[in-house]
């Protein structure tokens, strides 16, 4: 219980953002000895990673800092069993603890998608013309994320957003490496051909715009 309670004080003081980088195997046997300062250092370091998936897999809201909370007590418990090595990331381990928690939830009830991060399909462009047309193509991704399936948005969002490889997907969600990669080709296959009118209607606006 001690990294729950420490997760509640420390997401509740909000981390600096320059808080980076990944624990070394000290701080994660302090953290096995209950020591509350590596604990917090723990959950600020970690926190961000956490907080990111959970509510783009499941929206906003307190349930999502109630699941941050349980990923952390579920840590907590398993730091027993955690082996530390240096070329496997903490967080990826703390993803594979958040992957699986959510899939627990949906097997419970369907929780609401979240519109993911949508700097994929802005242009460089600034202005109020430009922040309309952000805003329409915003919208546009985001629907067109909605209508992803639960395996092939986690997919996305980790290899997308977390920048892990189709290794550490397979790990992580429980399933083969080819596996993985389908579904990432799948998902970006659908958000290409969903989001093609649009793209052609920004091609267009531009070519308009050319004197």
């Amino acid at each position: 219980m001690e990294l729950a309670l420490v997760a509640m004080d420390a997401m509740r003081e909000r981390p600096p953002a320059s808080v980076r980088g990944e624990v070394d195997e000290e701080t994660i046997d302090a953290c096995r000895r209950g020591d509350r300062v590596a604990l917090t250092h723990f959950v600020r370091i970690y926190e961000k990673t956490v907080f990111a998936f959970l509510s783009r897999m499941v929206g906003t809201g307190p349930h999502v800092e109630d699941l941050a909370q349980e990923v952390f007590l579920r840590a907590h418990q398993a730091l027993p069993r955690f082996h530390y090595r240096a070329d496997v990331r903490v967080s990826t381990w703390l993803l594979k603890i958040a992957v699986r928690l959510v899939q627990d939830h949906r097997k419970k009830k369907r929780l609401p998608v979240v519109p993911l991060d949508t700097e994929l399909v802005a242009d460089a462009r600034r202005g109020p013309e430009h922040m309309r047309r952000r805003r329409e193509i915003a919208a546009a991704f985001e629907r067109a994320a909605a209508q992803l399936s639960d395996e092939q948005r986690a997919v996305f969002l980790l290899a997308h957003f977390h920048g892990r490889s189709m290794a550490e997907i397979a790990e992580l969600v429980g399933i083969p490496e080819a596996t993985a990669k389908t579904r990432l080709f799948r998902a970006r296959a659908k958000l290409r051909t969903l989001l093609a009118p649009h793209r052609e209607a920004s091609t267009e606006e531009r070519v308009e715009e050319t004197p």
